[in-house]
């Protein structure tokens, strides 16, 4: 009878068992297929949302042109010094070695180590570090950068890659000095002459850094301070860069019709550099460009118009207005670096060209004739065909040589022109005008652009 009721236990038992088996094998099997299917799922969502952040973080990175700023920090050589010597200092010798010449062998060898680091890895960071940055600059930074650098070239003969090699040569001849006087610290026969080797070996790196190391730095930093004044120029708004010989009167004209405010001197290159004006533009709820005006310099950046917040428009955009240095009839080879400049933002930039010509006679430079300027103009045409183009005669109120009009009418073959005169307030609003149309035909190529990136970003 036991024997019956404990088999029946048993059995019970075993029963129970089993099933605790089988239900905690299902849970755990449905325990890990749900992680499992988590795990996918979160895969798959972090691949979808990286896919998605990837067109945003690239337009990031590229909606302006500010990688000149972003090139490394360079210090002057005597900070460098300052903060070797700032290093060394705070090595203290190790207290808990009771041998005088052992203690004083390591506080020397450590001493001169962290000076010897504490000058080569700024180096280093700035080799390194500028050859980075280099290759990631947007195209027309580059050019900017090469030209800055080519002009340096032209007035020390040196060129940034020889800037950079002699850099890096001099931090190795600081690490080989380095480890000598380290190695000599510590084979010192007594406490003094490891002392007196730490002394030395400090003076010695600090005199071979200025010797080998600083010039190089120093002109790095100067070339710095030219790059990184460079304007950044937004890679996502419409543009329009004024185009045309020395003294046409291109500086006066993103005056009258932008918040630039560049200097307008009779001299042959008017413009020594790119400078940027401003527009804002309105748009209206079916995107077609209602107005354009001078942006009201005491809102806030960030700060909507009055006119947007009614909705009387859909919304605002500064569009840029960039006035570039004169060009000459010339080959590529024989052009300055200004000339080089006005080039590259016709190439790299998301720009409509406005040339500007004056057909008066009185451009103030025999080689910005009115015959170079219609050549000119050919040729620019030629080689920017697709471009947003506005035809501007400037300082109507000059008058004209003789013969300009037609000739320019011929080499137009019935495309309009515009007759302009700052002074006399002729054609201005017909010139506004037109500016907002080619700034609109950029707005449709940026957007299609936009509309392509994001489409190639999608996940498959």
């Amino acid at each position: 009878m036991r024997t019956g009721c404990r088999r029946r236990s048993f059995l019970m038992s075993a029963f129970a068992l089993m099933t605790c088996v089988r239900s905690f094998t299902v849970v755990y099997r449905v325990g890990k297929v749900e992680r499992a299917i988590r795990f996918h799922q979160k895969r798959f969502l972090s691949a979808t949302a990286t896919a998605s952040e990837a067109p945003r973080s690239q337009k990031k990175k590229s909606s302006n042109t500010g990688g000149l700023r972003r090139l490394p920090v360079v210090k002057a050589p005597n900070e460098l010094v300052a903060r070797a010597r700032k290093t060394a200092y705070k090595v203290k010798a190790d207290s808990n070695i009771k041998n005088a010449r052992n203690r004083a062998r390591k506080h020397g060898a450590e001493t001169l180590n962290a000076m010897t680091q504490a000058l080569c890895i700024p180096l280093r960071d700035l080799v390194n570090g500028y050859k980075t940055e280099w290759r990631r600059l947007h195209p027309f930074e580059r050019v900017v950068a090469d030209l800055t650098a080519r002009a340096r070239q032209k007035r020390d003969g040196l060129t940034l890659t020889t800037v950079l090699d002699d850099i890096h040569e001099a931090r190795k001849e600081l690490l080989e000095a380095g480890k000598d006087w380290v190695a000599r610290a510590k084979a010192a026969e007594t406490a003094r002459e490891a002392g007196e080797a730490m002394q030395e070996g400090q003076e010695r790196l600090l005199d071979l850094f200025e010797e080998l190391a600083a010039p190089s730095v120093s002109q790095i930093l100067t070339l710095q301070r030219s790059l990184r004044s460079a304007p950044a120029v937004r890679l996502d708004t419409p543009a329009v860069v004024l185009v045309g010989a020395p003294n046409v009167g291109k500086s006066s004209i993103v005056r009258a019709i932008s918040s630039a405010t560049p200097e307008v001197n009779n001299y042959p290159f008017t413009t020594r550099g790119m400078t940027l004006g401003h527009v804002e533009v309105f748009w209206s709820e079916n995107e077609a460009i209602a107005k354009a005006v001078v942006p009201d310099a005491k809102r806030k950046p960030n700060q909507p118009s009055v006119e947007v917040v009614t909705g009387r428009y859909s919304f605002s955009q500064l569009c840029q207005v960039m006035d570039s240095p004169g060009l000459l009839v010339r080959p590529d080879d024989e052009r300055n670096e200004m000339e080089a400049l006005t080039l590259a933002a016709m190439q790299h930039l998301p720009t409509a060209v406005m040339y500007v010509m004056d057909l008066s006679g009185g451009a103030g430079d025999k080689c910005s004739s009115v015959k170079d300027q219609l050549k000119l103009r050919r040729e620019i045409r030629a080689r920017f065909p697709r471009r947003p183009w506005i035809d501007v005669v400037s300082k109507y109120d000059l008058g004209f040589e003789d013969g300009s009009l037609e000739e320019l009418e011929e080499i137009l073959d019935g495309e309009p022109y515009l007759k302009l005169s700052i002074h006399e307030d002729i054609g201005v609003d017909e010139l506004r005008t037109e500016v907002l149309r080619v700034l609109g035909e950029v707005r449709v190529v940026l957007d299609a652009m936009a509309v392509v990136d994001e489409r190639s970003a999608r996940p498959q």
